[in-house]
């Protein structure tokens, strides 16, 4: 090449080359079509919580009005303020309560996404006698429910002495099936080119699991405290633990729930209570977890 040539090439500016946008096959009704459907999609599942909002704000004569309001009409924070005068009545104080619930939701879900994650990595990433036939185990321990187990479930704690402790609903929670699954299902989509670099440059298991594999499964992990966050949260615990003081908030406020007809708009209130952690909790995350998604493919 003369250098001519080649100064003119030095000189010329990059250019990135064009790329053609791609167009949808879909017409524009099509789009309409599509769009509309998923707002009606959207609209059936926000109903219910839109309803429940509105029956806490209801005063109770809107509460007992036939045929029944969605939205309330002269809405009032009286039920909550009732609720709350409910529980101080209580001899055991809401704040017990909650810190009971919030323990056990906390400890729980920690120690379940850990084991479920350290056991998941083995599964996904080692070969070992008896691998498949381990998973297989866990896979059809999902077809169980707790109704089925329930009562094994009970004899085992009871043996272990942890009846009335909260080891009795925590213990339990790490051992779940679900998670165990979601995680090794997502971890064998994780390279295992990435993982044999990471040891290359001097990772030991820990490193590689706390740096490398946890921070790419995130989705997972993320979905995973949803779901574990849901179910202890809203656990009555009441065939494990039998002392007041050690009750969730979920038992208290149901039994509230339970006081008749002059409690509805007490239990409407209750409602709201109880599932507000979860939604909150699946608000918060949900944008993290579209993002990790959208941005952690790896391939080999």
């Amino acid at each position: 090449m003369s250098k001519k040539r080649k100064k003119e090439i030095e000189e010329k500016p990059y250019r990135k080359p064009l790329v053609k946008k791609r167009k949808p096959n879909r017409s524009i009704a099509g789009d309409i079509a599509l769009y509309l459907f998923l707002l009606l999609v959207a609209a059936i599942m926000v109903f219910p919580i839109v309803y429940a909002v509105n029956a806490a704000l209801k005063p109770l004569d809107e509460l007992f009005m036939f045929p029944p309001r969605i939205f309330a009409k002269n809405p009032t924070i009286n039920n909550f303020a009732d609720l709350f005068v409910t529980m101080g009545k209580s001899w055991v104080t809401f704040s017990r309560y909650l810190f009971n619930t919030v323990f056990i939701t906390a400890v729980g879900t920690a120690g379940h996404l850990m084991i479920a994650s350290m056991g998941a990595f083995v599964l996904a990433k080692y070969d070992f006698p008896g691998n498949a036939f381990f998973f297989k185990i866990v896979t059809v321990a999902m077809m169980f429910s707790y109704y089925v187990t329930g009562i094994p479930n009970y004899i085992l704690i009871n043996k272990l002495g942890w009846i009335d402790t909260y080891w009795a609903i925590i213990i339990p929670a790490f051992a779940s099936p679900m998670g165990l699954f979601l995680m090794k299902q997502f971890m064998e989509g994780l390279p295992t080119s990435l993982i044999e670099a990471a040891k290359i440059d001097g990772a030991n298991e820990w490193k590689v699991f706390f740096r490398i594999v946890m921070p790419n499964v995130k989705p997972a992990w993320m979905t995973l405290i949803i779901f574990s966050v849901q179910g202890l949260w809203n656990n009555r615990a009441s065939t494990f633990i039998y002392s007041e003081e050690r009750k969730t908030l979920v038992f208290a406020l149901q039994q509230i729930q339970a006081g008749g007809i002059a409690r509805t708009g007490q239990g409407a209130a209750v409602l709201v209570v109880v599932m507000i952690v979860p939604i909150l909790i699946f608000i918060f995350s949900e944008s993290q977890i579209l993002e990790t998604m959208a941005s952690s493919g790896l391939k080999d």
